[in-house]
Protein backbone atom coordinates (compact mmCIF):
# COMPACT_ATOMS: atom_id res chain seq x y z
CA UNK A 1 0.00 0.00 0.00
CA UNK A 2 1.30 3.44 -0.84
CA UNK A 3 1.27 6.47 1.40
CA UNK A 4 -0.66 9.64 0.72
CA UNK A 5 0.61 11.91 -1.99
CA UNK A 6 1.83 15.20 -0.63
CA UNK A 7 0.41 18.18 -2.50
CA UNK A 8 2.93 20.36 -4.23
CA UNK A 9 2.57 24.02 -3.38
CA UNK A 10 1.56 26.17 -6.32
CA UNK A 11 3.87 29.05 -7.14
CA UNK A 12 2.41 32.33 -6.00
CA UNK A 13 3.93 35.18 -7.94
CA UNK A 14 3.12 38.62 -6.64
CA UNK A 15 0.77 40.27 -9.12
CA UNK A 16 2.52 43.63 -8.97
CA UNK A 17 6.01 42.22 -9.56
CA UNK A 18 5.40 41.97 -13.30
CA UNK A 19 4.72 44.88 -15.65
CA UNK A 20 1.05 45.72 -15.48
CA UNK A 21 0.80 44.15 -12.03
CA UNK A 22 -1.64 46.77 -10.78
CA UNK A 23 -3.86 46.10 -13.79
CA UNK A 24 -3.75 42.34 -13.20
CA UNK A 25 -4.58 42.89 -9.54
CA UNK A 26 -7.56 45.03 -10.55
CA UNK A 27 -8.74 42.38 -13.02
CA UNK A 28 -8.37 39.57 -10.48
CA UNK A 29 -10.38 41.57 -7.93
CA UNK A 30 -13.08 42.25 -10.54
CA UNK A 31 -13.27 38.57 -11.45
CA UNK A 32 -13.53 37.61 -7.79
CA UNK A 33 -16.40 40.05 -7.34
CA UNK A 34 -18.18 38.58 -10.37
CA UNK A 35 -17.79 35.03 -9.04
CA UNK A 36 -19.02 36.13 -5.61
CA UNK A 37 -22.08 37.81 -7.13
CA UNK A 38 -22.88 34.73 -9.24
CA UNK A 39 -22.80 32.57 -6.12
CA UNK A 40 -24.91 35.08 -4.23
CA UNK A 41 -27.55 35.19 -6.96
CA UNK A 42 -27.58 31.40 -7.36
CA UNK A 43 -28.09 30.93 -3.63
CA UNK A 44 -30.86 33.51 -3.55
CA UNK A 45 -32.56 31.90 -6.54
CA UNK A 46 -32.35 28.45 -4.93
CA UNK A 47 -34.40 29.65 -1.97
CA UNK A 48 -37.70 27.75 -1.75
CA UNK A 49 -40.56 29.61 -0.14
CA UNK A 50 -42.72 26.50 -0.01
CA UNK A 51 -45.51 27.77 -2.23
CA UNK A 52 -44.92 25.00 -4.79
CA UNK A 53 -46.02 27.25 -7.65
CA UNK A 54 -43.62 26.45 -10.47
CA UNK A 55 -45.72 27.96 -13.22
CA UNK A 56 -43.00 28.16 -15.85
CA UNK A 57 -40.30 25.93 -14.32
CA UNK A 58 -38.03 23.68 -16.28
CA UNK A 59 -34.48 23.10 -17.42
CA UNK A 60 -34.66 25.86 -20.03
CA UNK A 61 -35.71 28.44 -17.50
CA UNK A 62 -32.98 27.33 -15.09
CA UNK A 63 -30.34 27.65 -17.82
CA UNK A 64 -31.62 31.08 -18.80
CA UNK A 65 -31.63 32.22 -15.15
CA UNK A 66 -28.02 31.05 -14.71
CA UNK A 67 -26.95 32.88 -17.87
CA UNK A 68 -28.83 36.02 -16.80
CA UNK A 69 -27.26 35.92 -13.33
CA UNK A 70 -23.77 35.44 -14.78
CA UNK A 71 -24.25 38.35 -17.18
CA UNK A 72 -25.58 40.61 -14.43
CA UNK A 73 -22.68 39.65 -12.15
CA UNK A 74 -20.16 40.47 -14.88
CA UNK A 75 -21.83 43.83 -15.58
CA UNK A 76 -22.07 44.72 -11.89
CA UNK A 77 -18.43 43.80 -11.24
CA UNK A 78 -17.23 45.63 -14.34
CA UNK A 79 -19.09 48.84 -13.51
CA UNK A 80 -18.08 48.86 -9.83
CA UNK A 81 -21.74 48.96 -8.73
CA UNK A 82 -21.08 46.87 -5.62
CA UNK A 83 -17.56 48.09 -4.81
CA UNK A 84 -16.24 44.75 -3.61
CA UNK A 85 -13.53 44.64 -6.30
CA UNK A 86 -12.29 48.10 -5.30
CA UNK A 87 -12.08 47.10 -1.65
CA UNK A 88 -10.26 43.84 -2.48
CA UNK A 89 -7.82 45.64 -4.75
CA UNK A 90 -7.08 48.27 -2.09
CA UNK A 91 -6.44 45.60 0.55
CA UNK A 92 -4.19 43.46 -1.66
CA UNK A 93 -2.29 46.45 -3.08
CA UNK A 94 -0.94 47.18 0.41
CA UNK A 95 0.97 43.88 0.34
CA UNK A 96 2.23 44.09 -3.23
CA UNK A 97 5.67 45.56 -3.94
CA UNK A 98 5.63 49.00 -5.53
CA UNK A 99 6.07 49.18 -9.29
CA UNK A 100 8.82 51.15 -10.83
Amino acid sequence: MTGPIAPTPAPSPAPSSAPGGQQSLREAARQFEAIFLRQLLATARAADFGDGADLFGGAGEETFAEMRDAHFADLAAGSDMIGLATAIEAQLARFAPAEG
